[in-house]
């Protein structure tokens, strides 16, 4: 019996100690994302499906804050991937020499619009987050504010106080903001009609906040008639039923893609490209589309209720390359005139 019970016992510690193993050897990822907290589960799971040895660790905070945090890691770097970050900010790390070309799998799937130039690309689109105002129907008609239609009309005395937007240091949803209206109204060094604009809003501006979501939450909340933010969190705020129109102002609309990289050095680097491959997929795909009205393949995303048939064509122009050799330039230049409204961290 003793001889039994030793034989039992020294299997199960076999088993165990395979077990343990096994598990030892799943790869962790560490992964910087500005991708919302509500997405996250849902990609992961996509992800672990066809990948169930590879571990996501994410470490997510707001655009401008992760864009920040990867370029002070420049000299000792520890992120293994960047995803759900603007184009805009990985076009800046190419720049710096921080990412590692890959050509994912699906990269001929991916519009070329929505990628890296390249014929190994630096970084690719997952989905293209763009601009909205939530504009609170309830709090406006006890107010008896009407409804803008346009970038302009924020300008007007009616507004004054009624408006929130993301700080563009912190929020990529900010910054889109700032880069469409100087694409749409004119740059000129800090002389051009985007800053005049900027100006004339500024005036109306009750708080520039450190998230683009928060000032869709608040006009949401009733804090305010109006949150300049971004049309998927304008989009959850309203099925939810918040009391808020979806406004998409005539002139244009700022956007930018949420994309996928891989950051150079990475001692993970095979995992990280299979993170790549499953980003680039039809499968990570229609799960962006279930938040975002437009995918970086084709014909995926299904048509959402609150945003215009015609809202690709909306889009004003953006240059990648251009908003990331000036976001500098422009940051400095907007601190120096609105910082004074923006929330206290």
């Amino acid at each position: 019996m003793r001889t039994r019970f030793v034989l039992k016992s020294v299997l199960l510690a076999g088993l165990a100690a395979c077990a343990g193993l096994a598990f030892a050897q799943k790869t962790q990822l560490l992964v910087y994302t500005a991708l919302e907290t509500d997405q996250l589960k849902a990609y992961q799971e996509g992800f672990n499906k066809s990948n169930p040895d590879i571990e996501i660790k994410w470490v997510r905070d707001s655009t401008g804050v992760i864009t920040a945090k990867l370029l002070a890691e420049k000299g000792n770097p520890q992120a293994d991937a960047v995803m759900g970050v603007a184009a805009s900010s990985l076009a800046l790390l190419d720049k710096n020499g921080m990412l590692e070309p890959y050509a994912p799998i699906n990269l001929d799937a991916i519009m070329s619009q929505y990628r890296d130039k390249k014929k190994v690309p630096a970084w690719f689109g997952m989905d293209v987050w763009g601009a909205t105002i939530c504009f609170n129907t309830v709090e406006a008609q006890k107010k008896n504010i009407p409804k803008p239609e346009t970038w302009k009309d924020l300008t007007k005395p009616v507004y004054k106080g009624q408006i929130v937007m993301p700080n563009p240091a912190s929020s990529g949803t900010g910054y889109f903001d700032v880069t469409a209206w100087l694409t749409l109204f004119g740059d000129d060094k800090g002389k051009g009609g985007g800053w005049k604009y900027m100006d004339g809003l500024h005036e109306n501006i009750a708080q520039y906040t450190h998230s683009g979501s928060k000032p869709c939450n608040m006009a949401a909340a009733g804090e305010y008639v109006m949150g300049i933010s971004f049309e998927y969190r304008g989009n959850a705020n309203k099925a939810k039923g918040a009391p808020i129109d979806l406004v998409f102002p005539k002139e244009g609309l700022g956007w930018d893609l949420e994309a996928f990289a891989i950051h150079k050095g990475t001692k993970k680097l095979a995992a990280a490209k299979k993170l790549a491959d499953w980003a680039s997929s039809k499968d990570a795909m229609l799960l962006y589309g279930k938040n975002f009205a437009i995918t970086a393949q084709p014909g995926i995303a299904p048509p959402l209720a609150n945003v215009p048939k015609d809202y690709e064509a909306r889009l004003v122009k953006m240059d990648f390359s251009w908003a990331a050799e000036n976001r500098e330039r422009i940051l400095e230049e907007w601190t120096k005139r609105y910082n004074a409204k923006s929330e206290k961290r």
